[in-house]
Parts: C-alpha cells; sequence; structure tokens
C-alpha cells in the first residue's frame, strides 16, 4: 500500500463537516496533580463524553453517512467486543436503518447491554477472530447488510482522527500526541490528523505490555498477529489492522508500552483527581508516562481518553 493512497487533509475536513451534527464536541480537561507528576502540560481529551462513551462513535458515524444509501438497505454489520458494536448500533439506528452486530460471548456484559439497548441484533460467537469474522459473513449472506470494519478502513480512520483535530485546534502546539492502539484505527486517524494539522507534533501510541503486538510490529517493521493477549484493557486485545499498520510505520514516531500494575495506578489516579470515569484502554498512555517511557518535562502533551465504558462490578481497586 502506498502512502499516496492514504486519506488526505480534504478527507479529514469531510469527516469532521458529516459527523459534527451527531457527534459531541467533547472537552479537554486538565489536572494539576498530573501537570506535577509528570513535570509537563497534560491535555486530556475526552471521548468517555462521547455519546456512546466512546471516540468509536467518530468512526462509525462518517462511515455509514458517507455510504450510498442503496449499499445500506440490508443495514449494517460489524464484528466487535464492545465501543465499535455500540457505535454501528447508534449510528445505524440515527439513520432509521438495521444493525446486526457480531460479539464474543465474553464481550463485558455492560456493552452487550448497551449493544442491546440501542435496538441491535446480536448475535454471539466464540471469542476468536476467526469466528467472529465467520458468523460475520453468515449474517451478510443471510440479511444483505454492509460491513462496516471495526478498524481497517479508511472511512473509520478518517472519522476516528476528528478527535485528534478538535485537540488541536483547543490545544495547539503540543509537542506529543499519545493515544491508546489496539487494532488502530484511533491511533491512524490521530497520526494523520496530527501530520495534516499539527507537523511539528509527534504522535506516540501506547499499549499494555500484555497485548503489545503493536509494539513489536513497528520495533520489526513486520506485522504481527496478537495472540492470547492477556490485560485490562479490553479494548486494546486486537491485532493491528493492515491500513492502520502503513501509517503507523510512516506517521508515529514510536509504540511505547506499560504494566498491568502501572495502568491500574494511572486509571485510580484519572478516576480520583480528574472525577471521571475512564475505561482500562484510556489509562495506558497515561500508564506509560508515568513509567518513565517517554519522556515529557517541560513538554505540551495530549492524550486521547479513548472511551469510559468500564464494568463498575468488576474495577480493578
Amino acid at each position: 500500500m502506498k502512502s499516496e493512497h492514504f486519506p488526505l487533509i480534504a478527507d479529514f475536513e469531510a469527516s469532521i463537516q458529516r459527523i459534527s451534527p451527531f457527534v459531541h464536541r467533547t472537552p479537554v480537561l486538565t489536572s494539576q496533580t498530573i501537570d506535577e507528576l509528570l513535570g509537563a502540560e497534560v491535555f486530556f481529551k475526552c471521548e468517555n463524553f462521547q455519546k456512546i462513551g466512546a471516540f468509536k462513535l467518530r468512526g462509525a458515524t462518517n462511515a455509514l453517512r458517507s455510504m450510498n444509501p442503496q449499499d445500506l438497505v440490508g443495514g449494517a454489520c460489524t464484528h466487535s467486543s464492545g465501543n465499535h458494536a455500540q457505535a454501528v448500533a447508534y449510528a445505524a439506528r440515527a439513520l432509521g436503518i438495521p444493525a446486526h452486530i457480531v460479539m464474543p460471548n465474553n464481550a463485558p456484559a455492560v456493552k452487550k447491554a448497551a449493544v442491546a439497548g440501542y435496538g441491535a441484533h446480536i448475535y454471539y460467537c466464540e471469542p476468536t477472530q476467526a469466528a467472529r469474522e465467520a458468523t460475520a459473513a453468515q449474517v451478510m449472506a443471510d440479511t444483505g447488510a454492509a460491513f462496516i470494519h471495526p478498524y481497517d478502513d479508511y472511512r473509520i480512520i478518517t472519522g476516528q482522527g476528528t478527535a485528534a483535530m478538535e485537540l488541536l485546534q483547543d490545544q495547539p502546539d503540543l509537542d506529543y500526541l499519545l493515544a491508546p492502539i489496539g487494532g488502530g484505527g484511533l491511533i491512524g486517524g490521530t497520526a494523520l490528523a496530527a501530520h495534516y494539522f499539527s507537523p511539528t507534533t509527534q504522535v506516540i501510541a501506547c499499549e499494555p505490555d500484555g497485548a503489545d503486538d503493536a509494539y513489536r510490529s513497528f520495533q520489526d517493521r513486520q506485522r504481527y498477529p496478537s495472540t492470547s493477549p492477556k490485560t485490562l484493557a479490553d479494548g486494546l486485545l486486537t491485532s493491528v489492522g493492515e491500513r492502520n499498520f502503513e501509517i503507523l510505520l510512516k506517521y508515529v514516531s514510536k509504540v511505547i508500552t506499560c504494566s498491568e500494575p502501572k495502568l491500574v495506578e494511572a486509571m485510580r489516579l484519572i478516576w480520583e483527581r480528574m472525577k471521571i470515569v475512564v475505561e482500562p484502554s484510556s489509562a495506558v498512555p497515561l500508564a506509560c508516562l508515568l513509567a518513565g517511557k517517554q519522556d515529557v518535562r517541560g513538554k505540551r502533551v495530549g492524550i486521547i481518553v479513548s472511551g469510559g465504558n468500564v464494568d463498575l462490578g468488576s474495577l480493578p481497586f
């Protein structure tokens, strides 16, 4: 895949125009305590306050609203363990079309309930990538629904990148911009948005040690699958997508990781000091900084807080 095929600045400008009537422009919060701990100015783009509780609504809304209505007569189909499932269900309902969602049977209960609450048809499968894809293929054959990939889709990537666009408008001249990485939709959109709208900002991808396929892939310049990941950050269990990996190699400065104890520490710090509910995946960038994986002293740092859909019955503290 060649870089000229990547979304262009015009694609991002069109995406933010397309989705703005349907998503929240989320706030940017700060914490004096966290600034002092890191010796930096840190700006948190709070997508936990987004509709459906996560940035994923941006990509799903962009994808569905950029499609030909004729292609959506059978509805929209996807496979997802949580936030993307909710996003497609919500965006489909807003368009008045059916949503057919394939979910692994071990998905968090709070996310299953939310998808059902948005009126989607749910199809459960075994928690493997192969089972997800096979089930989704069968659902599409049965319903005629159009497939919306959770991350390996430029419409999704540009939609997710609108969060970074807004943050860079609100807080220009950031030295670093950090986001978690699972499949790579968010980091792909963030990296391209920074490249177009703030080229001096370095973008850093963050993931847990127990799901470090992006880190290993980035180091070796070849894409490794995520095998048996073990982390509290249930939103980051997915292998990096093909399109996403190409963007990662070209526009992301580095990939850094954190331990599970540091992840819990960061999540608790955000809850206690910032008084906001975040899911484990959202705390990974701060955890990486607390672990000293990137020196940010004296710098202006942006963090995309990816979501707040946490199962309150299984908090790690």
